[in-house]
């Protein structure tokens, strides 16, 4: 496109953006709420003060000395905001559709504000070109938006999902301490490389944490165990010796004490235990502390002292 026509078609886009500049943000708000589901994301006033600042950004992009091809990747006002609105409707739990169409519903304002202004008014093909113009400008620049937000919108919604990920490893891989110096981690579900190199941090930072000299790794309710993950458990058990404490692995299921001996696992060197239970007495006598032995005196019978 000419330097001559661009600079034309920006300052008409300017102009016409400028002068209906109240009805535009009106109609695009109204436009938003209709985009948002029924009492999610923003309030009234906030989808005008959205539109508002939007447009205004959009007017600050025109007046800069920037393509409008380019404007929304490199005038770093209307790309910021555009980036922040859409990270904030992520959020606010909006789908991908919904947040991209409030933003490309600039271009339906836009054209309402036109199409009113012609029947009011008898235009002659000069101006109606001009309009079209006007139309062709903003669908280039307001397309370019729609797919900045849908970026932004799908890396926002997978840095939450990442975080909720870190915070379910961590609530599924807890350590607990059992007995002085004697710690258990209940393992549960499906065990991956992440996860093993959770519970191996978690399990260490306990152990130093507590200065525990044994540690009951269970997984019972593992339902299988690869190569990779008896690996993982290996290093974990190889590094908490390393800190001075002893490991034993309890609940080994049949199907996975046979997996572990086709695939070559060698937990020589390693105490297992069949259950939690069974551990968990090895451990308290690695410490040398003594279970406590069951209360064996008669309960005393219906009217003797004790409730009938």
């Amino acid at each position: 496109m000419p330097a001559q026509e661009s600079d034309h078609i920006r300052d008409r886009v300017a102009s016409v953006l400028g002068a209906h500049r109240a009805e535009i943000v009106s109609t695009w708000a109204d436009l938003q709420a209709e985009y948002h589901p029924h009492g999610v994301g923003a309030s009234t006033e906030e989808l005008d003060q959205q539109a508002s600042d939007l447009l205004d950004a959009l007017l600050g992009g025109l007046a800069a000395d920037v393509p409008l091809a380019e404007m929304v990747e490199r005038h770093e006002p209307l790309r910021g905001l555009i980036v922040e609105l859409s990270a904030r409707w992520a959020r606010y739990g909006l789908p991908p559709g919904s947040t991209a169409a409030a933003v490309l519903g600039l271009k339906e304002a836009v054209v309402h504000v036109l199409r009113a202004q012609q029947t009011t008014t008898d235009p002659g093909k000069s101006a109606l070109h001009e309009d079209f113009d006007v139309v062709i400008a903003l669908d280039r620049m307001i397309n370019r938006a729609g797919v900045l937000v849908f970026e932004t919108f799908v890396s926002s919604r997978e840095a939450v999902i990442a975080r909720q990920n870190e915070q379910l490893l961590e609530l599924s891989t807890p350590v607990i301490s059992l007995w002085q110096g004697v710690l258990a981690v209940p393992l549960i579900g499906t065990l991956d490389t992440g996860r093993t190199q959770v519970v191996m941090e978690s399990l260490l930072e306990s152990i130093q944490a507590n200065a525990a000299r044994v540690a009951i790794i269970d997984v019972t309710g593992v339902p299988t165990v690869d190569t990779l993950v008896a690996q993982h458990l290996l290093q974990t058990v190889t590094a908490a010796r390393l800190m001075g404490t002893e490991c034993l692995i309890s609940g080994i299921r049949p199907q996975t004490a046979q997996t572990m001996v086709q695939l070559g696992v060698d937990l020589t060197g390693i105490t297992t235990r069949a259950n939690l239970a069974d551990a968990f007495v090895t451990a308290v006598g690695l410490v040398g502390g003594t279970m406590p032995t069951a209360h064996t005196a008669p309960l005393p019978r219906p009217g003797e002292g004790g409730p009938a």
